[in-house]
């Protein structure tokens, strides 16, 4: 057997194909040029599918790819061994790569048939342009769908929004006018017991101005337009500052359980506001147990991850701040969840509730980086937690919370009002003078520049409204302090649209009065801020 082998491989008995081109220069050059470029090109093929397939390897049928590769190869290796036997007659090494190239083509051939049918049910590249057309088409109708959906969603939104307001602004504004015709009447008539009448009818419009401020309010914070006045605080402290109003304000049958983490971490924030997104919680955890049960309020500290941030829109993973209160009250089903925080939505009776507690709390969140989530199951309880930001600045020096009714008196002092509504200026001019200050005052920023130059030297603070005709305060406030560094200034504003503000927080330095100003407010930060300058001077 090893003999027949070796015979079948011994080139001593046979002539090289040269003898048969008669060793000619020019057929010899022929063929050697083409068997060459043949097998080169050949063995190129087979490394270009293989890149191919690696680098598309979502192709369907990728196998038959390599099946060609291994045919073409084996083509490469039979036409540069033709070369090889020009000169050497090793027929049978030829012979041998011939059945290999054999047995190459007949496994292709047997896998490509089969292969035909599937191949054909392939989308043709004309098919796949139409298709891409039509899904480019339904998705652009998807989109004018969606985008009218939104729209409608919107113009209901509003519709709620707008009727919402004309409600209880028509409600706030009746016990305005009504009680001040009351009072009319009564005075008309000059008994003792007229003016009795009188002061209970203009304390009741007083309360109906209040509500129509703080409804004005919630709607500022839910669309983030309240302007922040932020300090770094411990919420912890803020807590503990109106715990004795949270146990008056919860009664008697309601049990109060504080969990304060002894390491709570500093946040950023406008306290007053977190005061009151605090108080519209317990007041509504108060009205979900009606018949007694527990409150909790919980602070710590927690780390968001990006799964958790994924879930709220404009969230940042990272270290958070979180205050809960938790209820064991009425709860809610999921649907009612899911619209708590829109204004107006409220699961109160008629007369019971604006529905803008949660919206409030909910724009206060936003506004100062971080979300507002709620938990609930109906019959059992419902959690509100608050997530604020972390922050490594230092405290900042806290206000007191609650004011006391003391009302504070100036020593004199000339300030420079600069309002353009007439009705308001007269207020605050008025106010002013009861509160013992000598008042100057201008309608707009030309007319405050010209009763500066006037009064130079002579007017401790600036007084001045943030929207007016013309230049606005914030150009008034800064025109004025280049003549005089020293110049106190406090805003007034219903809305400041940006003006003295960034992301609708209070720069650092400045002052700022919210509309409708009370004599009180009023009294508190004139004398807080003239206080300062007499302690620098």
């Amino acid at each position: 057997m090893w003999e027949k082998i070796r015979l079948f491989f011994d080139t001593s008995a046979f002539s090289p194909h040269g003898i048969c081109l008669l060793w000619e220069p020019e057929l010899l050059t022929v063929h050697v040029v083409s068997d060459a470029v043949i097998a080169l090109s050949y063995f190129s093929i087979p490394f270009a599918l293989a890149y191919f397939v690696y680098r598309r390897r979502d192709v369907e049928f990728g196998w038959i790819f390599w099946a060609f590769a291994l045919f073409i190869m084996a083509c490469g290796f039979t036409h540069a061994f033709a070369i090889y036997t020009l000169w050497i007659p090793a027929y049978g090494l030829e012979g041998v790569i011939k059945a290999a190239t054999a047995i190459a083509s007949v496994l292709t051939a047997v896998l490509i048939w089969p292969l035909i049918p599937k191949v054909l049910a392939l989308p043709s590249p004309g098919q796949l342009r139409l298709a891409h057309a039509m899904l480019e088409a339904e998705s652009r109708q998807r989109r004018e769908t969606e985008a009218l959906f939104s729209h409608t969603q919107k113009m209901e939104t509003i519709g709620q929004l707008t009727g919402g307001i004309a409600h209880d602004f028509n409600n706030l504004l009746m016990v305005i006018s009504g009680n001040l015709e009351i009072a009319d009447r009564a005075l008309a008539r000059g008994s003792e017991a007229s003016y009795d009448r009188i002061r209970k009818a203009i304390e009741s419009a007083r309360q109906g101005s209040q509500r129509a401020a703080t409804l004005t309010q919630r709607l500022l914070a839910f669309a983030r337009k309240q302007p922040f006045d932020t300090k770094v605080i411990n919420v912890n402290q803020v807590v503990a500052s109106i715990e004795e109003f949270i146990v008056r304000t919860v009664g008697e049958s309601i049990k109060m359980e504080m969990a304060p983490d002894a390491t709570l971490w500093n946040t950023e924030t406008d306290p007053h506001q977190l005061e009151a997104a605090l108080l519209n919680l317990i007041v509504n955890a108060r009205d979900a147990m009606p018949s007694g049960g527990q409150l909790t309020i919980e602070t710590a500290n927690v780390y968001v991850d990006r799964q958790f941030a994924g879930q709220h829109l404009d969230l940042t993973p990272g270290p958070y701040v979180v205050i809960s209160v938790t209820d064991t009250g009425m709860g809610m089903d999921q649907p009612t969840v899911e619209h708590a925080f829109e204004p107006f939505f409220s699961t109160k009776s008629i007369g019971q509730g604006t529905g803008l507690g949660l919206s409030q709390v909910y724009g206060f969140a936003k506004q100062s980086g971080g979300v507002a989530t709620i938990g609930s199951v109906l019959g059992k309880g419902t959690c509100v937690s608050i997530y604020l930001p972390r922050t490594e600045l230092p405290l900042d020096a806290q206000p007191a919370f609650l004011e006391t009714a003391h009302i504070e008196i100036g020593n004199g002092e000339t300030i420079l009002v600069a309002e353009d509504d007439n009705d308001v200026r007269n207020y605050i001019v008025e106010t002013l003078n009861e509160l013992g200050y000598t008042v100057l005052e201008a309608c707009d920023a030309e007319q405050a520049v010209e009763m500066f130059e006037a009064h130079r030297g002579a007017i401790d603070l600036l007084l001045t409204d943030v929207i007016m005709p013309g230049k606005n305060g914030r150009i008034l406030s800064d025109e004025l302090r280049r003549s005089n560094e020293k110049l106190r200034v406090i805003f007034m504003t219903g809305y400041s649209r940006d003006v003295i503000t960034h992301d609708g927080r209070l720069e650092r330095g400045l002052e700022l009065l919210q509309k409708p100003v009370t004599q009180k407010g009023l009294a508190d930060k004139l004398k807080a801020i003239l206080g300062k300058k007499t302690e620098g001077s």
